[in-house]
């Protein structure tokens, strides 16, 4: 049985369930969060990577939405806690809070509409491949800001990557990456993209219609670390096709090398330095290996309790 957090009581994920008549369920009015959590098996301890941060996010989606959560993040975290070491996955593990619109009505709007929050977590390995896939530039752009937020993570805006996956897994591709209106590169279908050229990191800014990713925002803190050279600024199509690496971040495909786009080698086709060692770096952090870096983390140890974990008790 794997135990869930849903409007305001822990209960078996199965009996979590909504109406067909929810409001979020006809009109996409909700957001969420993807969270990662490593198991170190030596130690015995799950490391949930950046938790707090994805529940500031959270809380900043929902407020774009007009959602109220009705808990803090302290609560948020606490209430994931308690699932965790409840559920004891021995392996990696993904975490999914989401707050909609819960009522039963139907009409297109997002005030006098009753608010719901749910947290499960599930197994998961990689999503995509993390030794090199082959992409394509969509036909599909991505939705603009002014239209559907993409610094907020809304479940109905994710259609817009349903559709560009689809057609690149149609066409035999792992994934795809979108061009903003204006043409230039957004981000992957559902992370953000890095670019390697001449020895220098590149990756689109905020304006360009992209997820404010977190992965991302770690990538460019380890690239200082490193003493790696990195650039925010917009990108050109073509300049995804002359360049020595390309990789995307995200919490869902971690760090995954792209060796191939639109029928092309990227680089030499192998996995570049560059890539390399940040992706070294990325899965040393997550796993508890690094001690700079143990801020990111939140160790839940199963073997023992949890001081808070008990908050919304």
């Amino acid at each position: 049985m794997s135990l869930a957090f849903f409007k305001g009581r822990f209960l078996p994920l199965e009996e979590a369930t909504v109406s067909i008549a929810t409001h979020a369920l006809n009109y996409g009015t909700g957001c969420f969060e993807g969270i990662r959590g490593y198991y170190n098996a030596e130690r015995h301890t799950l490391y949930v990577l950046k938790l707090r941060e994805h529940y500031e996010r959270f809380m900043r989606s929902c407020r774009i939405m007009r959602i109220d959560p009705g808990y803090t993040v302290d609560e948020l975290c606490a209430a994931t806690i308690r699932i965790l070491k409840e559920n004891r996955t021995p392996g990696d593990v993904y975490i999914r809070p989401l707050a909609f619109k819960a009522d039963p009505v139907i009409k297109v709007t997002l005030d006098g509409v009753g608010d719901a929050v749910g947290i499960f977590t599930v197994p998961l390995g990689d999503y995509l491949p993390i030794n090199g896939i082959h992409v394509m530039i969509s036909a599909w752009r991505r939705v603009e800001d002014n239209a559907i937020p993409s610094r907020a993570k809304i479940t109905g805006s994710y259609v817009n990557t349903a559709l560009a996956v689809a057609d690149a897994h149609y066409a035999g591709f792992d994934d795809a990456i979108f061009l903003s209106e204006d043409g230039h590169v957004a981000e992957g279908s559902a992370a953000n993209l890095f670019l390697v050229r001449d020895g220098v990191l590149v990756t689109t800014p905020g304006t360009e219609n992209i997820l404010e990713g977190i992965t991302r925002n770690g990538i460019l803190q380890f690239a200082a670390d490193l003493e790696i050279p990195s650039q925010v600024r917009a990108i050109d199509r073509t300049e995804l096709y002359v360049a020595d690496e390309l990789f995307l971040v995200g919490t869902g495909v971690q760090v995954a090398p792209i060796t191939r786009i639109d029928h092309r080698t990227v680089g030499t086709g192998d996995v570049g330095p560059v890539t390399s060692r940040l992706q070294s770096l990325y899965f040393d952090v997550a796993h508890g290996l690094l001690h700079r870096y143990d801020d990111w983390l939140t160790a839940v140890d199963y073997e023992k309790s949890e001081k808070g974990a008990d908050i919304l008790e």
